[in-house]
């Protein structure tokens, strides 16, 4: 997933209120960011930090900038919560995800269990359908694994729930961890942030769902889809 403007370079002066964030840019110039992550951010929100913006291309939009990348001193993290679908689904189109080869047909956002949307559906003729849920990984505590969550997430539990549903009913069903960031050697699922998270994957997994985790390459040109990542639980 290529950025279709350059980014734009500066230093994080706070978050707040979850979803905005001020910067200032190298001019001295400070802006207000719409910060699209609904997580803690844990390490990755602190003020001087380096980070990166990308400008609104609507003319009409309140906020001119998202903050979409930041140094983690380990290298670059994406933190947009709103481009991992994106990046999933290029993926699959390059057959860059061996264990989602061999379907025909690629839908998002596709209605299923209760009152949700699947974010990848894939399909082919004489195959179960196939439920993709994606989420963004961002977390790292220690020296080699990335963690999910960073926040209390019921939505997340609620989620592989209903994946736990489509394995049952005969589907094929995939919780597929997106890691923004490179430098990480496993996935962890941080239980002590969020212990029902981490019951609810077990149950899911007992149930049929498959894991998958994957990392980026993050630069401030593009994020793409890089290799496999274990998982330990």
């Amino acid at each position: 997933m290529r950025f279709p403007d350059p980014l734009i370079r500066g230093r994080l002066v706070r978050r707040y209120k979850r979803f905005l964030s001020d910067v200032e840019l190298p001019s001295g110039h400070q802006v207000v960011a719409h910060c699209a992550n609904p997580g803690s951010m844990l390490g990755l929100a602190e003020p001087g930090m380096e980070v990166w913006l990308s400008p609104a291309r609507n003319p009409a939009r309140k906020l001119k900038y998202t903050w979409e990348l930041v140094d983690a001193g380990s290298g670059l993290v994406g933190i947009n919560t709103g481009h991992p679908n994106a990046i999933v689904a290029e993926a699959l189109a390059a057959g860059k995800v061996p264990e989602l080869a061999g379907y025909g047909g690629l839908l998002r956002e596709v209605r299923y269990g209760r009152n949700s949307r699947i974010d990848i559906l894939l399909e082919h003729d004489g195959r179960p359908l196939c439920y993709v849920e994606i989420k963004s990984v961002t977390l790292k505590r220690g020296a080699e694994a990335a963690e999910f969550p960073d926040a209390v997430t019921q939505r997340g539990a609620k989620h592989l729930a209903e994946l736990s549903e489509m394995a049952e009913s005969g589907a094929r069903a995939v919780m597929f961890f997106l890691v923004q960031r490179s430098d990480c050697a496993r996935l962890e699922i941080a239980g002590d942030i969020d212990p029902g998270y981490q019951d609810a994957l077990q149950s899911a997994l007992g149930r049929g769902v498959e894991a998958m985790c994957y990392t980026c390459k993050v630069a401030p040109e593009a994020i793409e889809l890089d290799r496999g990542l274990a998982l330990a639980l």
